[in-house]
């Protein structure tokens, strides 16, 4: 989409871009292929043209520090990482990152690379730098959240098969991110399919980025270069010229996160119903059943542990931990077998300096989840509270057999 007034921007000549004036301000989106030379040309020309006093890029602060600081994976702290429950988050970046350096290897091109020239050019020319993109790990959220339990599971499975394979990308992949958005591409199918996770990776995010460019206006900016990827020029244009709203309250709005509920029902069920059965087996059939009945839950969860964290590659110890933590953890809403398991792993095997400087590079083939430390740490927290959670439904089951 061209802009049809006016000379065409230095740099944007056989580029999409569109240009929208609004409140005194000029705000030139550039459409960009995040696999693409010319787009990262395009960008460099217009940076060059000095005709900008601000840039915005389609990046949040993380994704900015991965692109512009490759050593910001060595200062991950995986203890506090376990602590605040963001084991997945940060197993899902790591899964984009190797899927960008496939891509990277096929193509001869860093995805984000003009978004890395946009934000680094910018910072050298003494211009005003602008991150407009919603945190990643937010869209991730609010994606997860939008789904039922199948979808969550299809989306789960789908990403982790496609982010760890080893294969080339397909032709109709690399096809979307000519088209500009490594989101969108990253779900793949499941964006084309799911209207609440193309709300999330999509349309939101063209809103979002729209209230962020207001904002940037209201602050001071009168030349405002936006380097978007290009399946987000026509929404993102619609809603700049367009939306009426507060950017604060639009913002404020976009940012918040599915709620739920602050008591652990599942957990409560799960609870009430071993414990009532375990009492019921006692009344009915003597100790000796009861005995029997918590001896088997005990058996059967601890094995399901176990053989989830002996998946992970783990030590001797966390294969204990994982053991000795699953019976109890399924009773506890606050904590999981797995992050046991997962934290016993970090202490026992401590990842070297090492381990963290090769993580993105370790973490682009499925082996290299298990021969890096800090990537088999995740997989340890992973495969473990899967072990449990199987073997929760397999105890569950014979404890209803054995009362009926």
């Amino acid at each position: 989409m061209n802009a049809a007034d006016g000379a065409v921007p230095d740099g944007l000549h056989d580029q999409p871009y569109a240009i929208v004036e609004r409140e005194g301000v000029r705000y030139t989106l550039l459409g960009t292929a995040h696999v693409s030379q010319a787009s990262v040309e395009a960008v460099e020309a217009a940076l060059a043209s000095g005709r900008y006093d601000t840039i915005a890029v389609e990046l949040d602060a993380q994704r900015h520090v991965a692109l512009t600081d490759p050593d910001a994976l060595s200062r991950l702290d995986l203890f506090q990482i376990l602590r605040e429950g963001k084991t997945g988050l940060v197993a899902a970046n790591l899964a984009l990152s190797a899927y960008q350096r496939r891509l990277a290897e096929q193509l001869k091109v860093e995805p984000g690379a003009e978004l890395k020239a946009a934000a680094v050019g910018a910072t050298e020319r003494g211009l005003r730098l602008a991150l407009v993109d919603r945190d990643v790990g937010i869209t991730l959220r609010r994606a997860f959240g939008g789904l039922g339990f199948w979808g969550r599971t299809k989306l789960i499975a789908g990403l982790g098969a496609s982010l760890l394979a080893d294969e080339e990308v397909e032709a109709g992949e690399i096809e979307k991110l000519k088209q500009g958005d490594v989101l969108e591409s990253s779900f793949g199918e499941f964006a084309e399919g799911s209207p609440p996770l193309y709300r999330a990776v999509i349309a939101e995010r063209d809103r979002y980025m729209a209230a962020r460019l207001r904002q940037v206006g209201a602050d001071g900016g009168r030349e405002v270069l936006a380097v978007v990827g290009a399946g987000h020029l026509k929404g993102l244009a619609e809603h700049l010229r367009g939306d009426q709203d507060d950017p604060a309250a639009a913002l404020s709005e976009l940012d918040a996160l599915p709620r739920s509920s602050n008591i652990p029902w599942f957990t409560i069920f799960l609870a009430v119903f071993l414990l009532g059965g375990f009492a019921w087996g006692w009344v009915q059939g003597g100790a000796a059943f009861g005995g029997e009945l918590v001896l088997q839950w005990a058996l059967i969860t601890a094995v399901g542990g176990a053989l989830g964290c002996l998946a992970a590659g783990g030590h001797p110890l966390s294969i204990l931990a994982a053991a000795i933590s699953s019976p109890f953890t399924p009773l506890h809403p606050a904590l999981a077998s797995g992050t046991v398991s997962a934290a016993v792993e970090a202490w026992v095997r401590k990842p070297t300096y090492a381990d963290f400087l090769r993580l993105r590079d370790d973490t682009g083939h499925v082996t290299g989840w298990w021969k890096n430390r800090v990537a088999r740490v995740l997989v340890n927290f992973f495969l473990t509270s899967l072990g449990t959670a199987v073997a929760v439904w397999i105890g569950g089951a014979n404890l209803i057999s054995k009362l009926t």
